[in-house]
């Protein structure tokens, strides 16, 4: 391997491990602040996509073997689901629901409905950003 391969490779690891990291705490920030599923899924998607950009495709589908549609569909149910609770108690479609509960490890813990829903558009902004680029980067016409 050249030196500048070893130096792409080594380069692309910490940086993709600083994107992933920062799209985490947009991810947990979002029902409090401004992030949330869209940003930080954009964010998780970039760095799959210089993974991508710097290792071949075939291992990376190797080492993170996702299948993106099913991500996309795995998403939209939870966004979906999320969504349909209120609609259970009489609500509008999309009320949130939140409380304050004793949990073993966290002690008191704040948790709300924005949770499940931010990871449902998550998984779905990753998914269709990664299904985009990739099936047009796979395209050899």
């Amino acid at each position: 391997m050249n030196r500048q391969r070893l130096i792409l490779h080594s380069m692309t690891k910490v940086v993709s491990f600083i994107i992933l990291s920062f799209s985490i705490f947009l991810f947990f920030a979002g029902h409090n602040e401004p992030g949330g599923g869209f940003i930080g899924g954009l964010m998780t998607a970039s760095a799959l996509l210089l993974l991508y950009v710097s290792f071949d495709i075939q291992t990376i589908r190797r080492v993170i073997p996702f299948d993106y549609v099913k991500m996309i569909a795995v998403g939209l149910l939870l966004a979906i689901g999320t969504g349909l609770i209120g609609m259970l108690f009489g609500l509008p479609f999309l009320t949130q629901f939140d409380d304050y509960f004793q949990l073993p490890i966290l002690g008191e813990t704040h948790l709300a409905t924005a949770l499940p829903f931010d990871l449902g558009i998550y998984l779905v902004v990753i998914g269709v950003a990664l299904l985009v680029i990739l099936t047009i980067a796979e395209d050899d016409s």
